[in-house]
């Protein structure tokens, strides 16, 4: 069958996820590589066309073309691919299934793993991702622990820098085409090795180099500027955390220095305990000098086990320890009274002869007798007796 529009979108529709059919379509469309940029651009237009299932069948077809031919070293598909594969990704991912989308991220890793595709066209699929899933509010996680199933939160501090570089990511994709392209039109026509056709056919080579390499020069000149925007971002962030890292360091430098000053008060402090610092007493620095060695605390007061010597009731009499252990050792006293009675009058006499006699014995071998004229000494009313029984008491005294 003869390469044309017709036969490609036929081969394409009769595509199924069956693995013989991917290898036949691919052969076929490997065969006539040189219309690898016409065939990608039907391939893309029946992937918009077709429903979600038939889009995947058409990135496995995608993917079987592009390793195929960079693993035989012919990257006509690779490079026409290139442009236009993100967007045939997000395309696809877009309102799929979730099956789907797990099957579109798995895709990607092989590219991603095999570096089938160059780092900045992989990136721009992964921002298209990104964007679909953070549309939808939702984060995913693909096989393999892909990143390209899974919203990544950007700091705020970073904000600035997503658009800047999203810009430069996709007018990466076209520069490097554009570039490619730029390049294999110059090698043939003034590369070592290339020979000049006819003047006319020349003259018409030279003219299209023109243009690929005025498209190549502006797709080249929108990078830079769009990187210089990136540059510039990045410049600002750099100069706010720069300003933020010097605070942040005379921040530390004052923590130090307040922690050094907190230490030597604490020891201070605990040099004034151990000196017996009354816990009432306002802490001064001042009160221990910092080159004085802390004094030991005063031993505490011990009483003496030996008994304080005993006085005698007479301030003016004391004895000796000898005297007073021999009359407090063997000493009794025996004393009897009997008060005499105000009722019976017949009783003075003997009432008076028992107060008559009256012995102390001392140490059992000593005895005197009271002083008989002063048995009763000075009886009166004051004392508590009645007057006429002193009087008898002291008449019976008498005449005894």
């Amino acid at each position: 069958m003869s390469y044309t529009d017709d036969a490609v979108l036929a081969k394409l529709s009769a595509l199924s996820e069956a693995s013989d059919s991917i290898v036949s379509v691919s052969q076929w469309i490997m065969f006539h590589r040189r219309h690898a940029d016409r065939t990608v651009q039907l391939w893309l237009q029946r992937l918009k066309d077709s429903s979600s299932p038939r889009r995947l069948s058409l990135l496995y077809l995608a993917n079987e073309v592009a390793q195929q031919t960079k693993a035989r070293h012919r990257e006509d598909f690779v490079v026409a691919f290139s442009p236009i594969i993100a967007e045939a990704v997000a395309t696809a991912y877009k309102g799929a299934s979730t099956d789907i989308q797990q099957r579109i991220q798995r895709v990607v890793d092989v590219w991603r793993d095999r570096e089938v595709f160059e780092q900045p066209i992989l990136e721009a699929i992964e921002v298209r991702i990104q964007e679909i899933n953070e549309t939808r509010g939702s984060a995913k996680t693909g096989l393999g622990g892909s990143i390209f199933g899974s919203a990544v939160s950007i700091p705020a501090e970073l904000a600035p820098l997503t658009t800047p570089q999203q810009n430069v990511t996709k007018l990466q994709l076209g520069m490097k085409t554009a570039v490619n392209s730029a390049n294999q039109e110059y090698a043939k026509l003034l590369g070592p090795g290339s020979t000049a056709p006819s003047a006319p056919v020349y003259a018409a080579r030279l003219s299209g180099l023109l243009k690929n390499l005025a498209q190549a020069e502006g797709a080249v000149e929108q990078c830079v500027k769009a990187r210089r925007e990136l540059v510039a971002a990045l410049q600002k962030v750099l100069d706010t955390n720069r300003n933020a890292l010097i605070a942040e360091e005379d921040q530390l430098e004052t923590c130090v220095g307040r922690r050094m000053e907190v230490e030597e008060k604490k020891t201070e402090v605990e040099r004034a305990i151990m000196a017996g610092l009354p816990d009432d007493e306002p802490y001064l620095s001042s009160n221990i000098p910092n080159d004085q060695p802390i004094p030991e605390p005063d031993r505490p007061e011990v009483e003496a086990l030996t008994p304080p010597a005993m006085q005698s009731d007479d301030p003016e009499r004391s004895s000796s320890p000898d005297e007073f252990e021999q009359q407090s050792s063997n000493t009794t006293v025996e004393i009897a009274s009997h008060r005499p009675s105000t009722q019976d009058s017949g009783t003075h006499h003997d009432l008076g002869a028992q107060y008559k006699s009256v012995s102390t014995t001392v140490n059992g071998s000593k005895k005197r007798k009271l002083d008989e004229g002063n048995d009763f000494p000075d009886l009166g009313e004051d004392d508590g007796i009645d007057a006429d029984v002193a009087e008898m008491l002291r008449r019976d005294s008498s005449g005894s």
